[in-house]
């Protein structure tokens, strides 16, 4: 938790919130995540690039969700001759994540691909994870640091366990406005329910979209060379009504803040978001059907590495 956060502030009650919300989308995460990774590979490309990530190596992956970058990591990790035949798979990757059923899906996808023997997943809070120190090569998070309530508490763990010369490489999304992806239909319900905004330093989507509050708090826990990157990852969806469907399906927030309204109402609101939606992002002329437009969504990332010294 930054320092700006308020007194108030259970992040126990935090976590098991957040613990319940990732539960509850897991079906949908399920059903929508092929098409969220098309975008999102360019994310966990870059992110194992500014890692350094070679055969051999021992690699945590914090928040792994359904998986990444844990499986891009190792795939990286083995090491095959000219014939394609393995000849080194002697590192591996433990990937933790707080919710039970986001990490069942990972290890569906990391057994599909034939990655089950060099994955091990843990279920756990990332500040109670039982971790040796000094024992891994590569720290990795993808999008989930900024849902951490004690930053300061994770950054101190994840340097812990880091050999000398280790590296931390993590993303981040960039402030609201430069986010649609999410930002867009979020704001639009929370102004449909008069939801006020979160107060300053509340852990979320874009709590660190300021990159100084993650460069100084990774300066204060004692890395170096800290460097960031900025992407884009633009999300596509054949149609208008795709889209909607993966937001309700993945959108725990929203999900969270609807659940309280009838039946009606929420269909109402969600009647507002499509749309909106629709005269903002939706590609004019592919079809005379207004559902089938398809949505293209440009967003920004930042991509941040960090070494203990």
């Amino acid at each position: 938790m930054t320092s700006s956060s308020p007194s108030s502030f259970d992040s126990e009650q935090f976590k098991a919130e957040q613990r319940q919300r990732w539960d509850s989308v897991a079906a949908g995460w399920k059903e929508w995540w092929q098409t969220f990774e098309i975008a999102a590979q360019k994310v966990n490309d870059r992110l194992v690039e500014l890692a350094e990530i070679r055969p051999g190596q021992k690699v945590l992956d914090i928040a792994t969700g359904i998986g990444e970058p844990a499986v891009s990591a190792a795939r990286k990790l083995i090491k095959v001759d000219v014939s394609g035949n393995k000849i080194d798979d002697t590192g591996y990757v433990v990937a933790s994540d707080i919710s039970t059923q986001m990490l069942a899906i990972a290890k569906q996808r990391a057994g599909a691909l034939g990655l089950q023997d060099i994955i091990e997943f843990r279920e756990g809070d990332t500040e109670m994870l039982e971790l040796a120190g000094s024992s891994f090569d590569v720290v990795l998070s993808r999008w989930g640091l900024m849902f951490m309530p004690n930053l300061n508490n994770t950054l101190n763990r994840i340097h812990q366990v880091l050999i000398p010369g280790g590296r931390f490489v993590c993303a981040v999304w960039a402030e609201a406005s430069k986010v649609p992806f999410i930002s867009f239909p979020l704001n639009i319900v929370m102004h449909e329910l008069n939801v006020p905004p979160h107060p300053p330093g509340t852990p979320g989507p874009f709590a660190l979209s300021d990159i100084n509050i993650l460069q100084n708090a990774l300066s204060n826990t004692g890395f170096t060379d800290i460097q960031h990157v900025r992407l884009n990852v633009t999300f596509e969806f054949p149609s208008v009504e795709d889209y909607i469907n993966y937001t309700k399906a993945i959108g725990s927030t929203i999900k969270t803040m609807l659940s309280k309204e009838s039946v009606n109402r929420q269909e109402e609101v969600w009647n507002i978001v499509t749309e909106q939606v629709r005269n903002d992002y939706a590609a004019v002329g592919h079809s005379t059907n207004v559902n089938n437009q398809p949505v293209k969504i440009d967003n920004e990332c930042i991509c941040v590495a960090a070494k203990k010294l």
